[in-house]
């Protein structure tokens, strides 16, 4: 018999190290060539490793969460023959290792198994003389788990009165429960305040790990609050009329057109406003000391997935129509929660829109999309009574709650940014009229 090193392959464009990020065999598992092994992940995707041999695993060389560097020994297969020696580098797995990285990203979430915790012990009553005992005194109930002390006399004798003995208090050594605590017990009679109602004290705790997309979500939040300093405006927007237009629209869709929801209106609007005031739809190069605009407007859509919100970008929404921008949304929404987004989808937008649909709330204070300088955020639509000058009448409310680099975005063209996307959203046929 022999070993068969596997390490860490190179995935490409210039990556030194990924993150383990999931485990599919454990040693002792027999293992068949091209059975994927772990996956791994790079800032941009996630990448399954391959074997190229047949074996049995002998040892793994990383735990989830670790970062490990390429060619650095990934795990020991035992296989038939001679084998390699265990430093030598494997050949065979450059080319699954090109495979992997072909393969559509997976972006199921590593679901940690929790450790197990044994339950806290009370501190152990100090001993009590039988005399000294109050009848008046109380049981303190154990935790649910916790087997009181107790001789197998007191045991079966509680047993034939149908006494619960967690709920009696020992008084012997480290709570120890006798015959003179039954007798205390007995004396006291039922106890409606102790009955069996099943609400118990819990102590247990669980220590998850972060690892895979949440921990690169983490790492890309971290690095947005903490360098770029964010103001967030806030505004009123009346979409009644929009949600009128939405409806009609949507009303004569064809067949093969998606259901407009507001958001590809909103981009239409956000393109039309991004052409006026060029400095919100870039990017800021805080080493560098360069920002970078952009005539192009791809815009990122956070989007909630099982393992995570990722970002796929609706490149060149301004060549699109509002029905190209529903579709390419949809398209791109449904990719990334399945896992099937291509990289140059996840990466490259110049500004972010973000929205919880209806559990958007009243205000939100979205984090920019670093290195981007500015993010709209969507909240949800309400219906508001407002003062039409002789009455109250009912309108349909949303907010936008935007955020923007404040190095590079001042406070006065945050406004003038949010007003011009109000005015368009509260007048639709204006998003519709070019130039």
């Amino acid at each position: 018999m022999g070993e068969f090193v596997i390490k860490m392959p190179d995935v490409g464009e210039g990556v030194a190290e990924a993150e383990l990020v999931e485990w599919h065999v454990k040693p002792g598992d027999p293992v068949r060539e091209d059975m994927v092994l772990a996956a791994v992940m790079t800032d941009k995707a996630t990448v399954e490793i391959p074997s190229p041999v047949d074996g049995t695993v002998l040892w793994l060389g990383a735990e989830v969460g670790d970062t490990v560097a390429v060619k650095a020994p990934l795990l020991r297969i035992e296989i038939a023959g001679e084998g390699e020696p265990v430093a030598a580098e494997s050949p065979a797995v450059a080319e699954p290792a090109a495979k992997a990285e072909a393969k559509e990203p997976r972006t199921e979430p590593v679901k940690p198994q929790p450790a197990a915790v044994a339950p806290a012990r009370s501190a152990p009553a100090e001993p009590v003389a039988p005399e000294a005992r109050k009848p008046a005194e109380r049981p303190v109930p154990r935790e649910p788990a916790e087997r009181p002390l107790a001789s197998p006399a007191v045991r079966l004798r509680a047993q034939e009165a149908g006494i619960d003995l967690r709920q009696v208090t020992g008084t012997g050594p480290a709570g120890r429960i006798g015959h003179d605590d039954l007798d205390q017990f007995l004396a006291r009679g039922p106890q409606p305040a102790i009955a069996p109602t099943g609400l118990a004290r819990k102590t247990a705790t669980e220590e998850i790990k972060v690892t895979g997309m949440r921990r690169r979500i983490a790492e890309k939040m971290r690095l947005s609050a903490s360098r770029i300093p964010h103001i967030t405006y806030v505004e009123e927007v009346d979409v009644t009329d929009l949600e009128d237009l939405r409806a009609t629209m949507n009303d004569g869709r064809k067949p093969d057109q998606p259901k407009l929801t507001i958001l590809p209106l909103l981009m239409r609007a956000m393109v039309k406003t991004l052409g006026e005031q060029p400095d919100v739809n870039a990017t800021f190069d805080d080493d560098a000391g360069i920002v970078t605009r952009y005539a192009a407007v791809h815009i990122g859509i956070a989007t909630q997935t099982p393992a995570g919100l990722i970002v796929p970008v609706v490149r060149h929404a301004e060549a699109r129509s509002v029905w190209d921008s529903a579709a390419e949304l949809a398209r791109l929404a449904e990719a990334a929660r399945n896992g099937t987004a291509a990289r140059e989808e996840l990466s490259g937008s110049t500004i972010t829109i973000t929205s919880l649909g209806a559990l958007g709330g009243i205000v939100t204070t979205p984090i920019i999309n670093h290195p981007e300088v500015a993010i709209v955020g969507v909240n949800k639509i309400a219906i508001r009574p407002v003062w039409d000058g002789t009455q109250f009448v009912p309108r349909k409310i949303m907010n936008l709650s935007s955020s923007f680099d404040h190095r590079i975005v001042d406070g006065w063209n945050a406004a003038v940014f949010v007003q011009r996307i109000k005015t368009l959203l509260e007048t639709p046929a204006l998003i519709f009229i070019e130039g």
